[in-house]
C-alpha cells in the first residue's frame, strides 16, 4: 500500500476503493455471517477550493463516507489521502496533529454541542487542545470566531440551548474553524433547518470558502442546495458512486438513469415549463442483501436484461463526467 502521492496534482482529498462493511449479528450467539456494505468500492478526488456535493437517498452511505474520510469511523478497505500523506497509514499521534486540518459540520447543530459548556468554552477548548494561539489571545479568537460566522462577540457566555438551530449551527461552524483547517465535511448541514435560514448558511459558508480557500466535502439530498454551493457533484447509491462530473454536467445533462430520477424530483418554479417526473419503482434494496449485476436495475425505469448480471464500471462519457451505466450514452439530452 502506498502511503504518499504526489502533491502536485491539484486535489488535496483522493479517495481510492473506500469501503465500510458493518457485520450483520445473528442467531442465538450473535454469530456474524453477513454483513452490511453500507460503503462498498468508493473512489472520487477533491481539489483545493473546491466543492464536491455528494447526493442520494437516505441510507445509501454518503454520511458514513463523510466520517470515513476523517477517520472518524475506520475502514474496511480502500485508502484515503489528504495532501498526499495517506490517512489510513498515520498512527494516532500522527493523526491527531492532522485533526487541525481536516474537521467536520453536523446535521444536527443541537445534539453536536455539549450543552454543559458555554459557546466560549466550546471553541476555545479546540484552540488549547490543539495550541493554536498562545493563552492570553485565546479570548480574542473566541471573539473573532464569533464575529465570523455573523454571532455577536458577548455570546460566548451563553449555553447552546439559547440559540435558535439557525445560530447553533453558526457556533457549529465557527467550532470548525477554530483550528483552521483546509478540508471540512458538511454533512447535511442545513437539512434541520427552515428554508430561509438555510440560504444564510449556505451563503455564509460559500463567502468562508473564498475568504479561507477552505475544500468542502458537501453531503446532501436536496439538490437545489447541493445545486448553488457545487462545483462538482457525485451522485451515490446502495454505497456506490454511479455519477460524478461538473454541476452543469449533472444537473444539464445526467446521464444515469438514477440520476434522472432525482433531478425529475427537483421542483421547477415557472409553470409554463414542462416537467416530467420520473418516478421509481419500489423500495431501495437492502444492503445487507444487494442485488447482482448492476445494483439499481431493480428500481431502474430503462433496465434491460443482462443489467441483472453485468456489474458496471464507471466509464468516462465526457470530460470529467464519469457514469456507471452501460447504456449511460443513450441517455444523454445533448
Amino acid at each position: 500500500m502506498h502511503t504518499e502521492l504526489s502533491r502536485n496534482s491539484g486535489n488535496l482529498i483522493e479517495v481510492r476503493d473506500l469501503t465500510k462493511h458493518f457485520p450483520v449479528r445473528q442467531g442465538l450467539f450473535g454469530r456474524s455471517d453477513t454483513v452490511l456494505r453500507a460503503v462498498d468500492g468508493v473512489s472520487f478526488s477533491i481539489r483545493r477550493g473546491e466543492t464536491l456535493g455528494l447526493v442520494g437517498e437516505s441510507g445509501c452511505g454518503k454520511s458514513t463516507t463523510g466520517r470515513l474520510l476523517l477517520r472518524l469511523m475506520e475502514p474496511t478497505d480502500g485508502e484515503v489521502y489528504f495532501d498526499g500523506r495517506n490517512l489510513l497509514a498515520l498512527d494516532s499521534n500522527s493523526l491527531r496533529r492532522m485533526r487541525k486540518d481536516m474537521q467536520i459540520i453536523f446535521q444536527d447543530p443541537y445534539n453536536s454541542l455539549n450543552p454543559r459548556m458555554s459557546v466560549g468554552s466550546l471553541l476555545r477548548e479546540a484552540l488549547t487542545i490543539h495550541d493554536i494561539v498562545p493563552p492570553d489571545q485565546r479570548t480574542a479568537r473566541v471573539r473573532e470566531l464569533l464575529e465570523l460566522v455573523g454571532l455577536a462577540p458577548e455570546y460566548r457566555q451563553r449555553y447552546p440551548h439559547e440559540f435558535s438551530g439557525g445560530q447553533r449551527q453558526r457556533i457549529g461552524i465557527a467550532r470548525a474553524l477554530s483550528v483552521e483547517p483546509e478540508f471540512i465535511v458538511c454533512d447535511e448541514p442545513v437539512t434541520a433547518l427552515d428554508v430561509s435560514i438555510q440560504a444564510q448558511i449556505i451563503n455564509l459558508l460559500r463567502d468562508l470558502q473564498k475568504r479561507f480557500n477552505l475544500t468542502y466535502l458537501f453531503i446532501a439530498h436536496d439538490l437545489s442546495v447541493v445545486e448553488h454551493i457545487s462545483d462538482r457533484v457525485a451522485v451515490m447509491y446502495l454505497g456506490k458512486i454511479v455519477e460524478v462530473g461538473t454541476r452543469d454536467d449533472v444537473f444539464r445533462n445526467p446521464l444515469h438513469p438514477y440520476t434522472r430520477a432525482l433531478m425529475s424530483a427537483v421542483p421547477v418554479p415557472d409553470p409554463t415549463v414542462k416537467h416530467d417526473r420520473i418516478v421509481l419503482q419500489g423500495d431501495v434494496p437492502s444492503p445487507i442483501d444487494i442485488p447482482g449485476g448492476c445494483r439499481f436495475h431493480t428500481r431502474c425505469p430503462v433496465a434491460r436484461s443482462d443489467c441483472a448480471n453485468r456489474v458496471p464500471s464507471m466509464e468516462e462519457l465526457g470530460p470529467g463526467h464519469w457514469v456507471r451505466c452501460y447504456y449511460a450514452d443513450e441517455n444523454s439530452i445533448n
